[in-house]
């Protein structure tokens, strides 16, 4: 039990003195946007969600092409179950690539969680035709068709999921059950 805590304790500290050096990082140098992105992401990492969207968002103030950073907005404000601020950061960054899959994907789930699932249901169809293969979007499109009275596509989507993710197939069969 004391190793354990030692090891979270050592865990904790070296955590720290990483956001302590990037943070001394951009104080040194405050125009560098790859270092705020950084201490975002550490933040993150941390789950000091306000401090991560604060350096996020002076990433993006110095270099507004800074893909990552819009995602990593989107990304802190969805783990913030903050859903209508994430669908706005996901949707800036699925308009500078839209055809990508992982963000049709991640627009998708901040429209779910909303239960816009109409909407997200489109999403997870155009990330699948990008990547068929993408089973967490057919697994989130039958939820979708689940609560929009589509249970026969859910079902088939059950059925494919059984070959190429069984832990998804159960789970969505346990929609399905519902």
């Amino acid at each position: 039990m004391l190793l354990a805590g030692l090891t979270m304790l050592t865990s904790c500290n070296r955590t720290q003195n990483e956001i302590d050096s990037l943070q001394q990082q951009v104080w040194k140098n405050p125009k560098n946007a790859s270092a705020w992105l950084l201490l975002g992401n550490a933040y993150a990492r941390t789950r000091r969600y306000s401090e991560a969207s604060a350096a996020y968002k002076s990433a993006l103030a110095l270099n507004p092409e800074l893909d990552e950073a819009l995602h990593a907005l989107g990304a802190v404000a969805f783990n913030q179950k903050n859903y209508s601020e994430a669908q706005e950061y996901f949707q800036k960054h699925l308009e500078r690539s839209p055809k990508d899959s992982l963000r049709l994907y991640d627009l998708g789930n901040a429209s779910m969680q909303l239960g816009q699932y109409d909407k997200a249901a489109k999403l997870y169809q155009e990330s699948i035709e990008n990547s068929d293969s993408f089973t967490d979007a057919h697994y989130n499109l039958g939820v979708c068709y689940i609560r929009i009275g589509r249970r026969t596509e859910a079902q088939a989507i059950y059925e494919w999921l059984l070959v190429k993710n069984n832990y998804l197939a159960i789970s969505l069969q346990k929609h399905l059950q519902k």
